[in-house]
């Protein structure tokens, strides 16, 4: 992030001994700097972000980041003696997946505004930037049992 940040600075104008300046002088345009940097990684990132998944003791929510929208695969576990963050629960959820304690449903919405809003408030909900692999097999899963 160095190379990034100093490119940064560059495009305010800003050169290294100016920034070392300001820093030193605990200048409060500082603090804005790096929260204008900050701005940027995060919009950087969420913009490549194709998968995001928010995993709880027994649901689990696959959001599949598109153009326009955003689809969801949650599934819930209806066995409150599993928790499917843990080994144990997982492993239990691979061998019974396709039993009747679990359920599958499907939906998908069109972003409310700014897209990289949206998936920056499923994150703070608590959801994780993924290469979404679990989307991915349980989207085939589903395809396949609809077939």
């Amino acid at each position: 992030m160095h190379e990034e940040f100093s490119t940064f600075l560059a495009t305010q104008g800003i050169d290294r001994i100016s920034w070392q300046t300001k820093k030193d002088q605990g200048s409060e345009q500082v603090d804005q700097l790096l929260d204008q940097f900050s701005d940027l990684v995060w919009d950087a990132v969420l913009e490549r972000a194709a998968y995001i998944e928010n995993i709880s003791a027994n649901h689990m929510y696959l959001f599949k980041c598109l153009d326009q929208e955003i689809k969801l695969i949650a599934v819930e576990v209806a066995n409150s003696a599993i928790d499917l963050r843990e080994k144990d629960g997982f492993d239990w959820f691979k061998k019974h997946y396709n039993s009747d304690y679990v359920t599958y449903k499907r939906a998908s919405k069109a972003y409310a505004g700014n897209k990289n809003s949206d998936k920056f408030e499923l994150i703070e909900k608590g959801g994780v930037i993924t290469k979404g692999a679990l989307y991915d097999w349980f989207e085939d899963l589903l395809d396949s049992a609809e077939e």
